[in-house]
Order: C-alpha cells, then structure tokens, then sequence
C-alpha cells in the first residue's frame, strides 16, 4: 500500500531568529508547520548577541537551541539538513532535501539569512564577530575605550564618525587611492580621528586577540579591534527552480531580495522574512519580521480555507 505524503501548512527554508519565529507563530496557530535548517547561521563565529532585551550576552547559537526546544510542544517539525531547490507542486511548493527525500506545503516561507563576504585580508576571518566586526549597536560596547582601527570602505567615513562614540582612539585606514573631500577631513578631525593613508595587508595577533595591523607602507599600527564592511549576500538557489532572483541593495552593501510591506513576493504563496530581506537588521529585528510574516501567512492561509467552505456551503444550498 502506497504511503500518502504528509502536506504541511507551512514549509520554512531557515532556521535561525526569523524562521524560528515565524515557525512559533504558525505552531501555536495549530498550523502544520516543518523547518528545514541547514545549521548554518550568520552568528556562529560571535560569543555574544546583543540588544537583545532579557537575552543580552546570550550566546546565538543557545538562542536558537532553546528556539527549537520551544517548537516542540506545538508541534513544529524541524528537519536538520539543507534544502537544494523549491518547484511548484499540486500542495503549493515540493522542497528537495539534502537528505534525499522531499516535503511538501500550502505555503513556503525563506529565511536564509545572509552571509558576511569578509575582506580578504590574512588574519582577518578568525577574529570575525569578536575583535572583528561591523557594527556598534551589536558589539560597540564589547569594545569601548579600545584602540579600534576602521579598514576603508564604502561605509568607512560612516563608521569611523560614528565608533567615536564607543571610543575616543579611532584610526582610519584610508586607500591612498581614494580621496577624502575637505569635508570629510573636517569631520574627522573635529571627532579626533587619525587617518593613515595606507592599506591594510595583514591582521596581527597575540594569544587569540588583534594586536595590531600591518600596512602597505612596511608599517606596523596597534589596534585592539577592527571595523569593517563585508559584503553582504543572499543564496536564493534552495527556490531557484521559482525564479527568485537577488537584486543589488541601493546602499552598496551587497545583495537581497525585496519583498511588499507584508513579506510576500511577486511568487504567489512565497514569502521572505528577516535578514534576506534587511541585510541591516539585528537578531531581535529578524526575529520580529519572522513572527510578523508568520501571522500574515497564517491570515492568508484562512482566507483560502473560508473562501473554501464558502463553496462548499454555496454548493449545498444549491443542492437542496
């Protein structure tokens, strides 16, 4: 006898902040609900998460261990494996699996995340999250009053103005091939930042810690900690069989994919919440667009099951 394929409410494609909320939202909406999750969050490399209220300092990877033993008692499914491509099926969407089987739902939610594209500078990647980072409100207070030196980038005047906040010892390490206006040198030097024109080619260390920079120039700079700007993408290729396609952020950041105000795609039954969606979006912020997605869908889900049994009634009065 053939086995009869379980059909979910709700697939989602993620399981880190986003996906996990919107998974708590569905779950205790009695929806059907299974999360694919590849293991794979941005995070990972951090100690800490931040801004975060009553989970400040909490470590991202327990955030979401406690997530998913959450998930349980409502009956959401979470299936550890990676999901290779999405299609279009008689349930709604059929998700191919690493795992060599596939699933099936009604409605299909991405929350894939990003990832950090880091500069390819020796030294650098080990530090990523900790003594590396990008942005303050997520770890400025980690390293307040330490000497933080900013490597150039697109963003590198906003951030070396804005670290002077978290400390009054800021460098900026500026491409000697890239002009700063008279402006910008006003600028910085009224909030006390020193500028070097030179590239940085190497990050130093000492027992696990930034210690300091080799330049282009053949010298040597000690910092505690650096700012940089990764760039920032988005794999789409789990739903490429759907025709999602990243697009270019207007800030120069990297990519993502826009959605309405809602989290819905131009792919009916297709939506997207957390980081793919705002590449600048913080743990707490992600986590609040997945549990927003996932009252939205659940709405949308009820308003095909009503326009359903509105039929059904039609048809017997119809009958009788």
């Amino acid at each position: 006898m053939e086995m009869q394929e379980t059909v979910y409410d709700v697939a989602i494609i993620g399981g880190g902040a986003a996906g996990l909320s919107a998974a708590q939202a569905l779950g205790r909406s009695r929806r059907a609900v299974v999360v694919i999750d590849a293991g794979e969050p941005r995070n990972a490399p951090a100690a800490a998460m931040h801004n975060f209220l009553s989970r400040d300092g909490m470590n991202p990877l327990e955030l979401l261990e406690v997530g998913r033993a959450e998930l349980v008692k409502y009956g959401v499914e979470v299936i550890r494996t990676r999901a290779l491509d999405s299609r279009r099926s008689a349930a709604g969407f059929t998700i191919t699996l690493g795992n060599d089987t596939e699933v099936s739902a009604r409605r299909l939610i991405l929350a894939t995340g990003l990832k950090d594209q880091l500069p390819d500078i020796p030294g650098l990647a080990k530090h990523w999250g900790n003594d590396v980072l990008h942005c303050p409100f997520c770890h400025g207070w980690e390293v307040k009053d330490l000497r933080l030196g900013v490597i150039d980038s697109a963003m590198a005047m906003h951030q070396a103005q804005l670290f002077t906040q978290w400390s009054k010892n800021v460098t900026l390490f500026k491409d000697p091939n890239k002009v700063l206006s008279a402006q910008e040198r006003e600028q910085l030097e009224a909030l006390g930042v020193r500028v070097i024109e030179a590239v940085v080619t190497e990050v130093l260390s000492e027992d696990g810690f930034v210690q300091g920079v080799e330049l282009s120039d053949g010298t040597q700079c000690e910092v505690d900690a650096l700012v940089i700007l990764p760039n920032f993408d988005v794999d789409v290729s789990c739903v490429k069989s759907l025709g999602l396609v990243a697009q270019e952020h207007a800030s120069g950041i990297g990519r993502y994919v826009p959605v309405d105000d809602g989290g819905q795609t131009e792919i009916s039954g297709l939506w997207l919440a957390g980081n793919i969606v705002n590449p600048m979006a913080q743990v707490i912020m992600a986590a609040a667009d997945g549990l927003g997605v996932g009252t939205r869908v659940n709405a949308d889900l009820m308003q095909e099951e009503l326009a359903h049994k509105l039929s059904q009634l039609r048809l017997c009065k119809t009958a009788i």
